[in-house]
């Protein structure tokens, strides 16, 4: 089957929600500073993001077919929380989402022969944690290079006590906005 999209991102996560859809891609990551803007807002942020990643990808390879990037983020009231510096940015970022409800924003960009954006936001609930259980998960590894220090994918999702939207969403690509993204470039996923 040949190549339908670039994906502008190196996730593995990204790349696995995409097979699972059975998407065919080439992966091209970009490199842009994703350091939020005085005083943007989270919305704003993942959006610029994830328009940003698709049009530095389209504009460094002009490709035939369409590119799809993605920004997510972990946002406990009005802070965005990123990936963790370190250790001990990690047991901050878990210690504050404990015992409560927190959005996952996800953008998606779409450039083709239109530009198309899509927005998934979910509610996740994590239970209360200890410490311990939170030192514990960082010597697991898992959460290094996941926004707000887990994932729902892995042994994150023990932690997780509801989840109202997009699971998918959560991991990194909503599958149901990026599905009708796609149908919108004309890629039909049950053809």
């Amino acid at each position: 089957m040949s190549v339908q999209i670039i994906l502008a991102s190196a996730s593995p996560r990204r790349q696995e929600l995409l097979d699972q859809i059975k998407v065919t891609y080439k992966v091209h990551p970009v490199d842009l500073d994703e350091t939020p803007l005085p005083g943007e807002s989270p919305l704003n942020y993942v959006q610029r993001l994830a328009a940003e990643k698709s049009a530095a990808c389209k504009a460094q390879l002009n490709p035939d077919i369409p590119v799809l990037a993605a920004d997510t983020a972990v946002i406990l009231g009005s802070v965005i929380m990123g990936k963790p510096k370190n250790q001990a940015d990690a047991v901050a970022m878990l210690m504050q989402l404990s015992g409560k409800t927190h959005q996952v924003y996800s953008a998606i960009s779409l450039r083709g022969r239109k530009h198309g954006q899509a927005l998934s936001i979910t509610e996740v609930t994590f239970r209360r944690l200890t410490e311990q259980q939170i030192h514990d998960y960082w010597h697991s590894g898992e959460p290094q290079d996941k926004a707000g220090s887990y994932a729902i994918q892995g042994q994150g999702a023990v932690f997780v006590a509801a989840i109202k939207g997009s699971f998918s969403g959560v991991v990194g690509l909503p599958l149901f906005e990026t599905s009708e993204l796609l149908s919108n470039q004309g890629i039909e996923l049950f053809k």
